[in-house]
């Protein structure tokens, strides 16, 4: 019952976050925004407002695709946030500029994430080797290897959260001081956001709680030996 409550919560999880998302967005991108800004105008008023002159804003390809990315300094939204002049598009917009600013503060959580990137896509696609071997083979070493690189991988998605989180907040904060809504949007404005927060919430507790199954994996093995 134990193993059925757990994949239960690890496959349906991440399912209902991207549900929620998904129809979150479908349903303010149809509400348009009093201030008739754009997704495209919105990052740039923002950008513009903080100084961040050199930041470039792109319309980017696929559905929720927006991002941005601090290498190019480039906050890259999908066709419909970028054309568009809706709530939903406005406060997607106004998250990837947040992030911009996170970038130019040196935001501690952002900074440590970045650091993170390159170890965690290493150790969370050789963890899984060790795991492996050592679980058909029954070594405790190789499963302990396996766990140790796995919580690496692990350790970034905790760090994203107050990433996301904070830039949720940077949106709102801004949105609301420079116009982009009005007090009766903001509402609007946080579910979609929330929403978005929910999909990294839900990818943060299933690998908690695949690594604390394995955890369980080892220390059983290990009694016996």
């Amino acid at each position: 019952m134990t193993y059925i409550v757990y994949f239960a919560v690890i496959l349906l999880l991440p399912i209902y976050a991207q549900m929620k998302v998904k129809s979150t967005y479908k349903k303010y991108s149809k509400v348009r925004s009093t201030s008739g800004m754009t997704g495209a105008h919105v990052a740039r008023s923002i950008l513009d407002a903080n100084g961040l002159y050199d930041v470039k804003v792109v319309e980017s390809r696929g559905f929720l695709s927006d991002h941005y990315n601090p290498m190019t300094k480039i906050v890259a939204l999908s066709s419909h946030n970028y054309h568009e002049a809706s709530v939903a598009g406005a406060a997607i917009a106004a998250h990837e500029v947040g992030h911009a600013i996170q970038h130019k503060e040196a935001y501690s959580f952002l900074t440590l994430r970045h650091k993170l990137v390159p170890v965690a896509n290493i150790s969370s696609n050789a963890s899984w080797i060790f795991i492996m071997i050592g679980m058909l083979a029954s070594f405790s070493n190789l499963l302990l290897v396996g766990i140790v690189l796995l919580a690496a991988g692990v350790l970034f998605q905790i760090v994203t959260l107050p990433v996301e989180f904070n830039a949720s907040n940077r949106a709102m904060d801004q949105m609301v001081s420079l116009g982009v809504i009005r007090n009766e949007e903001e509402p609007h404005a946080k579910k979609v956001l929330n929403a978005a927060a929910l999909t990294y919430v839900a990818a943060a507790a299933v690998a908690v709680l695949e690594l604390v199954r394995l955890i369980l994996i080892y220390t059983g093995m290990t009694r016996d030996e």
